[in-house]
């Protein structure tokens, strides 16, 4: 068994592990590639997130899916760009929104050029992105077209805060199923369709990555609280500094209005004033990892994570399939 990527994916397979191996060295070729400029500046700004490496989740994804058809079709690398340069292009926009100082370990392209800079980068990424999928035909672009959509809504969505009488978890759990979901569930897609799957496979494989996406957050979101930078490749708390509603948190609020308890409701008066200070989000951060909220939000990546598995029922069995299934585990095991 072999470790394939900076994600850990355990491979049981050496075949399977070459054409994995083979095919994320191509995707991180065409990442440098398709981020060159002739404008010097613009080169190193959009290459700044790609050279600071990352798991490149989607692009895996994307590889092992094509295990289904053909996996050297011609459509498979590209599609595993494309995938991988929107993701990265909307994490430019995110630290901007999240006013985040730390990405992948180094210092954001909002806190290096600026808020203007990192959010035309984000769009320079984006117009490659396009590029790259226009030549991958009109069915490709109508399928990232949609799922690019629905990632926005869920962004909007998570802005905008749940409606009057909407259970806050629920809202939460569909601002991902957009947010998050619909591009892993196009990695899926695009890994089977551009292999030449068929139609009921694509469709498994696009329901299996809708489910681990949202795991694959909300693993994000107990990293948030309980792992430190080392670990998570950003600053610990951000999300809870910058007031964004993740599960951990989301779980404690309802808590302490069912029961009322006085620790519990003044940890959330403590998440609800300023978290500026250092020793204040050192607190928080402490208090919350020992809280049980934070067991409910593994217990729902776990679930998640199982129910992407549970998808992958109807395929046949083989390598490719239990590399997927070793993919859910490794997703439960980041937010272990």
């Amino acid at each position: 068994m072999t470790v394939v990527g900076p994600f850990g994916l355990r491979v049981r397979d050496q075949a399977l592990e070459a054409d994995v191996q083979t095919g994320l060295a191509a995707v991180e070729a065409g990442l440098l590639e398709a981020t060159k400029s002739d404008v010097p500046f613009i080169t190193e700004a959009a290459q700044h997130l790609v050279r600071a490496g990352g798991k490149r989740f989607r692009p895996l994804l994307v590889m092992l899916a094509s295990q289904f058809g053909d996996p050297d079709a011609p459509g498979v690398i590209p599609s595993a760009v494309v995938v991988e340069l929107t993701h990265l292009a909307t994490l430019y926009h995110d630290d901007v929104m999240d006013e985040a100082d730390v990405r992948r370990g180094v210092e954001s392209a909002n806190a290096r050029w600026g808020n203007a800079v990192a959010v035309l980068t984000g769009d320079f990424l984006f117009a490659r992105a396009s590029h790259i999928l226009a030549d991958l035909g009109p069915e490709a672009v109508r399928i990232q077209a949609e799922a690019f959509e629905r990632l926005v809504t869920g962004q909007i969505l998570e802005t905008a805060g749940p409606r009057d009488g909407r259970d806050p978890v629920d809202h939460y759990l569909d601002v991902l199923s957009g947010k998050t979901g619909s591009l892993v569930a196009v990695s899926g897609r695009f890994g089977a369709l551009m292999a030449g799957a068929d139609e009921r496979t694509v469709d498994i494989l696009t329901q299996y990555g809708e489910r681990l996406g949202i795991a694959f957050q909300l693993a994000d979101d107990v990293l948030d609280i309980a792992s430190d930078s080392h670990e998570s490749g950003k600053t610990p708390g951000t999300d809870l500094r910058e007031g964004i509603p993740t599960l951990p948190v989301l779980r404690l609020r309802a808590q302490a209005a069912a029961d009322g308890k006085p620790d519990d409701v003044e940890l959330v008066g403590l998440l609800d004033g300023d978290l500026s200070d250092d020793d204040r989000l050192a607190e928080v951060l402490c208090r919350l990892r020992a809280h049980p909220a934070l067991e409910q939000a593994r217990q729902d990546t776990v679930r998640y994570a199982q129910e992407a598995r549970a998808t992958l029922a109807p395929l046949p069995e083989g390598y490719a399939k239990s590399a997927l299934e070793e993919l859910c585990d490794a997703v439960v095991h980041r937010a272990g």
